[in-house]
C-alpha cells in the first residue's frame, strides 16, 4: 500500500553572509542551522504534531515517517536532519537519512512504500524533482523552489492511483509568506 500523504518542505534557515550555524550545544558550525532555522524546527514539531488541538491545515497530517538527506562527503550540511529533530523527538520517531539529496528517486520508493503519513526535509533544488517524481509529471507543481523561502509544505495526498498537490504555508515565524510558491 502506498504512502497516503507524502509532505514535503525545505530544510529550515541556513546560514548566510555573516550568520553562523549552531550546533544544538551552541557552538559555531557552517553547516548546521541558523538560530531563525532552529526556531523553525521547533515550531515544525507543533505543526505537525500540536500537543492541544487540530493540526493548523486541513491538509496537514501527524507524521509516522520522516526522511531527510544524508550528509555527503563534500557538503556536510546536517540542517535537513536537524530540522527534524524536534518533531522526532516528540514523536519518539527516528530520521531515515540513508538517502544523499541526489539520491531522492531512492527515497522516494522507501518512503512511497510505508503505510501512513511520510515528512521529508531536503534540500531546496531537489523539491520540485520530488514533486515531479510523486506526481509523475512536471506541470503539477512549480518547477522552482525560491531560495529564500523556507516556510513551505508540500503535500500530496493519495487519491486512487495519483496524488493530489496542495501548498500550506507554515506561518511559524515573523516574516513567513501567507501564500504558496508560484
Amino acid at each position: 500500500m502506498p504512502a497516503t500523504k507524502i509532505m514535503v518542505i525545505r530544510h529550515a534557515e541556513k546560514p548566510t553572509g555573516s550568520d553562523d550555524g549552531v550546533l544544538p550545544t551552541g557552538k559555531r558550525n557552517a553547516d548546521s542551522l541558523i538560530v531563525r532555522g532552529w526556531q523553525r524546527a521547533g515550531g515544525l514539531a507543533t505543526l505537525f504534531a500540536p500537543s492541544r488541538g487540530p493540526l493548523q491545515g486541513a491538509h496537514l497530517a501527524t507524521p509516522a515517517f520522516l526522511y531527510a538527506s544524508k550528509t555527503d562527503a563534500r557538503k556536510h550540511s546536517h540542517r535537513p536532519y536537524q530540522t527534524l529533530v524536534p518533531l522526532a523527538a516528540k514523536l519518539g520517531l527516528t530520521i531515515n537519512d540513508a538517502f544523499k539529496k541526489d539520491e531522492y528517486e531512492l527515497m522516494l520508493l522507501d518512503a512511497g512504500a510505508r503505510e501512513g503519513t511520510v515528512l521529508i526535509a531536503w534540500q531546496h533544488e531537489f523539491i520540485p524533482q520530488i514533486g515531479n517524481t510523486i506526481t509523475g509529471n512536471d506541470s503539477t507543481v512549480p518547477q522552482k523552489w525560491p531560495s529564500s523561502r523556507f516556510d513551505v509544505v508540500w503535500v500530496f495526498t493519495r487519491h486512487a492511483k495519483d496524488y493530489a498537490f496542495a501548498q500550506v504555508p507554515q506561518l511559524l515565524l515573523a516574516g513567513d509568506e501567507e501564500e504558496g510558491i508560484g
